[in-house]
């Protein structure tokens, strides 16, 4: 059984930061991509950012130069600092991990962790 477990979410005024943490656990051989994801309410779930097993990195327009992801892979986590933070960007964040647990290579969703932005 594998789990992603997101945490750092909350309440913070616009040009403010945040950090959030995604802690994979269970039976994990490897991780591939690791990722962020959005929903704001009445939105679809959209790509924030993502980090494969490498290190390479890509970002949503909309977060470019104000969000960095990064992972440790010892501790089988991922990572997003949210600097700049605007109204805009609240929202449920999502981690998601391509796992290998030795059965099966499968993708993996944490239960979200809430970013509220105030103007």
């Amino acid at each position: 059984q594998v789990q992603l477990v997101e945490s750092g979410g909350g309440l913070v005024q616009a040009g403010g930061s945040l950090r959030l943490s995604c802690a994979a656990s269970g039976t994990i051989v490897s991780i591939n991509e690791m990722a962020w994801y959005r929903q704001a309410p009445g939105n679809q779930r959209t790509l924030v950012a993502y980090i494969t097993s490498v290190g390479i990195t890509n970002y949503a327009d909309s977060v470019k130069g104000r969000f960095s992801i990064s992972r440790d892979n010892a501790k089988n986590m991922v990572y997003l600092q949210m600097n700049t933070l605007k109204p805009e960007d609240t929202a449920v964040y999502y981690c998601n991990a391509d796992i290998n647990t030795g059965r099966r290579f499968g993708t993996y969703w944490g239960q979200g962790t809430q970013v509220t932005v105030s103007s």
